[in-house]
């Protein structure tokens, strides 16, 4: 038998690094292995790799001096994941969270390209590092393999000029200080899972509500991003696990005057110490909220589903009308309790769920009188990616 092409898809975060390998001859993109190392940097690293089948292969719990830093992750999981391959890598795509004003399409990631990337990382701090560093150790190691960077802002780049400017200096705005909007990947996938999960509202006005450790919601009409909830970084918008969301300027120059706060340490603040750890002081999980028993934790809870229904209210008005919602991402899928909250305020607009589908996590969670139809759609931004580098493969450039 032929060896199989593998295109390999690798989404780096600050403490995690996750590897799907896709069958690059498949029509269908079949996943063929799946490598997942959490943990890095902690004392509690976990490394589990498992077929296209989800039969584990590897699942071990490495010393914590093996996963110091992201570079050794990388080299553990390589090591262990190399050997397990079904097929050569012709070709590596890489989740990119930050493309800035220039970058709208996927690219060939050569070292003048990350350069320019690394320059963006001031608006990115904790996912530009980490989605960069395993193409740099990559490129090291097989500089003749091609890297394709696909971004999470190039889905939004096309939006109007009133939707894109920030009401700041002109000067600004072109040094690129202006909103963008992220989860692109996730939410150029549900827009394409729609004509076949929703076809009733496909090409009519969706907001869909990305919501995991990192929250927002973006507008679709007819399958195109026309708003989103996030702006110029990943700190906009909706409350999230550890970061605030849309937040008051005022209380950045309050703790910046008042209370001497430096860059580090105000950075520090809004990206590990806000959101549903702050609201809850006890965690940044929903799961783990969601189990307690406890005023606080239902507090942040119930907050952060009043600010998505408020959210998606804004941008059913950007959209000026709403045919659907859709929930997607971990919590979006599989957290019944955050959606029944959530669509609770949205009953002015006709939403009504119907609480067995809701609890099963079925597609369509809906009641039959609900005059909008809600669904949950899983978001595949692993497979996206794929998709992305077999296309930029297939075309000359």
């Amino acid at each position: 038998m032929a060896e199989r092409d593998l295109l390999l898809v690798i989404n780096a975060g600050s403490s995690s690094l996750k590897v799907e390998g896709f069958d690059a001859n498949d029509p269908a993109l079949s996943t063929c292995i799946r490598g997942t190392f959490s943990g890095i940097g902690t004392v509690h690293p976990h490394l589990v790799i498992s077929d296209g089948d989800d039969n584990t292969l590897i699942d071990v719990l490495p010393m914590a001096h093996q996963s110091l830093d992201a570079d050794q992750a990388q080299t553990l999981l390589a090591d262990q994941l190399t050997p397990l391959l079904p097929g050569r890598v012709v070709a590596v795509g890489h989740r990119i969270v930050h493309g800035g004003p220039s970058f709208d399409r996927p690219v060939i990631l050569d070292t003048h390209v990350l350069e320019q990337l690394a320059a963006l990382t001031p608006l990115a701090p904790l996912h530009q590092p980490a989605n960069l560093a395993p193409v740099r150790s990559i490129l090291r190691r097989r500089p003749d393999l091609p890297q394709i960077g696909c971004f999470d802002t190039a889905f939004h780049h096309d939006h109007e000029p009133m939707v894109e400017r920030l009401p700041i200096p002109e000067a600004l705005h072109e040094e690129g200080v202006r909103r963008y909007g992220f989860h692109g990947l996730s939410y150029e996938y549900i827009a394409g899972q729609l004509p076949t999960v929703a076809p009733e509202i496909a090409q009519g006005r969706v907001v869909v509500a990305h919501l995991g450790n990192g929250c927002s919601l973006c507008a679709l009409h007819k399958g195109r991003s026309i708003d989103s909830s996030m702006g110029f970084t990943a700190l906009d918008g909706l409350p999230m696990g550890s970061r605030p969301g849309r937040l008051d300027a005022g209380v950045l120059l309050y703790l910046m005057q008042q209370k001497r706060l430096g860059p580090e340490a105000m950075e520090q603040l809004l990206y590990h110490e806000c959101g549903l750890k702050a609201l809850s002081g006890i965690s940044s999980d929903v799961q783990v909220l969601s189990a307690k028993s406890d005023a606080r934790a239902d507090f942040a809870l119930a907050y952060l589903a009043r600010r998505v229904a408020m959210g998606i209210s804004e941008l059913a008005t950007a959209l000026g009308g709403l045919d659907g919602i859709v929930f997607t991402a971990g919590i979006g899928e599989h957290s019944a309790r955050l959606r029944r909250l959530t669509c609770t305020w949205l009953g002015w607009l006709g939403i009504a769920l119907d609480d067995t589908a809701n609890q099963r996590h079925a597609s369509c969670i809906s009641a039959p009188h609900s005059e909008r139809p809600v669904h949950v759609i899983p978001t595949d931004e692993a497979r996206m990616i794929a998709e992305h580098v077999r296309t930029f493969l297939s075309t000359p450039h």
